[in-house]
């Protein structure tokens, strides 16, 4: 049995409570901030010898000096002088601890006089409650990092239940940007979820919204960690490497040649794919982009009028309509307001079916900006790329690449994919049972005051009832007080790393120690403060480097390409799928056809990802253009340059 470091001690001053003790150990103790103890009693309730266990949250030092003067009179004045003492003065260390845990819990008493010991392993367990969620047969332990204190080197779980539901769910860090490693916790911790979530549980993925710079561009790269790191991958179970299954999304630039993303290195690209919309796609989270002052009840009728009854839908039997419409994309949706507004010029009128005719045009206006606004992201053409929703693999990552996007973009992206994720869940048909959404730089998103945007309130609403769903918000801010409090509120898990110290003098931080919260604005990197609903009081950690890429060094080995013409971008595109594509090959095609054409062509081929691309490429154009394509040219090229499409490609779908 390990020998005592401590006694616990209580004067009139300093009583113990059933909540608070204090002890005294000798100077030599491994005791410091964080540091958990346990504390046997001398006498027996009710049978049983009572174990309390605790987490330091201050210290003190004392001498038997009463003020120090004495301590500079017993020097002479110098502090290099010895004085004239014969023997050092009497020393002691008095260290106050938060309990964790009494052993019985019942009845609940002050703290006993007793001898403290430094907690072991199984202390730990027992003083976290980890032993209810890691018993044999029904482990539920997520391991978030290790906690070290003298000898003790205990490896801390947090329980799936409370990390992803179906209990208290929901994930939020917080920390000084560049200093906290916020998203390097995110990583380890996915890393670690997908090593240990239980299989009885079912499948598991993750969304991740890269909103600033590379930090998230380079998962499925391998990183550099040291022995110590690997070390600690060992002792807790989880692979040291990248993620195996990472797929990137991301919309097109506004020219349309090439992917707008920070992974834009020729290097990287086979596993980059298009994001793009049509109308049917962003119509029904117009109001995302809309001006609330400027669309009003009477316009969101009418927009509601167009999205169940015109979009998608033959329109014909009305008299102010010259011919029939089938609007499937915002080009046809401007070509249908462009009839209508001419009938009703025609016929005099000031409304149609109650939207008075200046409603209209405002609408027609407000829709139309929508694809020049999201140019790249929203097609007028109609064309659709989208993440793989009913298809969802378990243990992948899906990482939606906005970091140079627009407000309005992000926001659109955003709303829409959280949106459908929600959708899918709640009928089961996702393919996965539960689904992490991490987003970075939640104070924009949610921030605590300012307007109520559709981004907050979606969520707001993951927040509080995601969990049900299977859906989890991992979430990370530099500032948790400019955050709204019902988004950290329902997040049953938090981590903090190394805080600012203004935002730790914020009310939000007044329940813990002085100690503890100038420990908080000096922690080093890969040192992590963790709150979770088994633990009674917080718990300093360490945890691994990610074996992933780090954003900056990503960006110094895979730079981002140049700016590039049609006919580079054309040629990059399609060699990714087939190495026989030549950059002559893909002149000759730039020649014969108009920009817009190679464009929704090159989409096309994107999409399908077709055994012979050329072909299929090719193909394309005889749905565009009908009869003798190579009269689609414009004045670039010369009619001798014409080259007529071959007949009966069996690619031609």
């Amino acid at each position: 049995m390990t020998a005592p470091l401590g006694r616990v001690v209580a004067t009139e001053r300093k009583p113990n409570t059933p909540h608070e003790f204090h002890f005294w150990t000798a100077l030599d103790s491994p005791v410091g901030i964080g540091t958990i103890v346990r504390v046997d009693g001398a006498n027996p309730i009710g049978g049983q010898v009572p174990h309390i266990y605790g987490i330091v949250v201050e210290g003190f030092s004392y001498t038997d000096l009463q003020t120090p003067m004495h301590d500079v009179l017993g020097h002479d004045g110098s502090p290099a002088n010895a004085g004239f003492s014969v023997t050092e003065r009497a020393e002691i260390r008095l260290y106050s601890a938060a309990v964790l845990r009494q052993i019985p819990e019942e009845p609940l008493q002050p703290v006993p006089m007793g001898e403290v010991f430094l907690a072991e392993d199984e202390d730990v367990a027992t003083a976290l409650r980890m032993d209810g969620y890691l018993r044999e047969g029904s482990n539920t332990g997520i391991p978030v990092g290790v906690y070290r204190a003298g000898a003790t080197d205990s490896v801390i779980y947090l329980d799936a239940d409370f990390l992803l539901g179906p209990e208290a769910a929901h994930l939020n860090i917080s920390g000084m940007s560049g200093l906290a490693t916020k998203t390097s916790a995110v990583e380890w911790l996915l890393a670690s979820v997908f090593a240990h979530f239980p299989e009885s549980k079912g499948s598991i993925a993750a969304v991740c919204f890269n909103v600033k710079g590379p930090d998230l561009c380079y998962l499925d790269q391998p990183g550099q960690i040291d022995d110590r790191d690997r070390a600690l991958y060992e002792k807790m179970g989880v692979r040291a490497g990248p993620f195996e299954k990472v797929t990137y999304y991301a919309p097109y630039t506004a020219k349309g040649y090439a992917l707008n993303t920070l992974r834009s290195n020729e290097e990287l690209l086979d596993n980059v794919v298009p994001l793009t919309w049509g109308l049917r796609e962003v119509l029904q989270f117009a109001e995302v982009l809309l001006n609330k002052d400027d669309i009003d009840a009477k316009a969101d009728a009418l927009i509601d009028f167009i999205t169940e009854r015109v979009v998608n839908r033959k329109f014909d039997a009305d008299p102010h309509l010259s011919r029939e419409h089938t609007v499937q994309s915002f080009g046809d949706l401007e070509n249908w307001f462009r009839d209508l507004l001419r009938g009703l010029e025609r016929a005099n009128a000031d409304s149609w079916r109650t939207h008075h005719i200046a409603t209209i045009r405002k609408v027609r206006n407000r829709l139309s900006n929508i694809s020049t606004r999201c140019a790249g992201l929203v097609t007028d053409s109609g064309e659709v790329s989208d993440l793989p929703f009913g298809s969802f693999d378990d243990r992948a990552v899906y990482v939606v690449d906005v970091a140079t996007l627009e407000e309005d973009a992000q926001d659109l992206i955003f709303a829409r994919v959280v949106s459908k994720l929600r959708e899918h869940l709640e009928r089961r048909d996702l393919g996965v049972k539960h689904l992490i959404v991490f987003v970075d730089e939640l104070n924009k998103y949610a921030p605590s005051d300012g307007q109520d945007t559709y981004v907050r309130k979606m969520l707001l609403d993951i927040a509080e009832r995601g969990r049900y769903l299977g859906l989890v918000l991992f979430s990370a801010q530099q500032f948790r007080s400019q955050v709204h409090r019902r988004v950290v509120g329902n997040s049953g898990t938090s981590l903090f790393g190394r805080m600012d110290s203004d935002e730790l003098a914020t009310p939000g931080y007044a329940v813990l120690s002085p100690a503890t919260r100038t420990k908080l604005a000096t922690l080093e990197k890969g040192q992590l403060m963790v709150r979770h609903p088994h633990f009674t009081q917080p718990i300093f950690v360490r945890f691994p480097r990610p074996a992933v890429m780090q954003g900056r060094d990503g960006a110094e080995r895979y730079p981002q390409a140049a700016d590039v013409t049609l006919e580079a971008a054309l040629y990059r595109s399609l060699r990714l799928l087939d190495p026989s594509v030549s950059l002559s090959w893909a002149k000759d095609m730039v020649a014969l056809y108009d920009e817009p054409e190679i464009l929704r062509a090159r989409n096309a081929v994107m999409k399908a990802k077709p055994a012979k691309v050329k072909a299929y490429f090719e193909s394309q154009f005889r749905k565009i253009v009908p009869s003798q394509p190579a009269l689609a040219t414009t004045s670039r090229s010369e009619p001798a340059a014409l080259k007529p499409l071959p007949l009966g490609d069996p690619y031609d779908v």
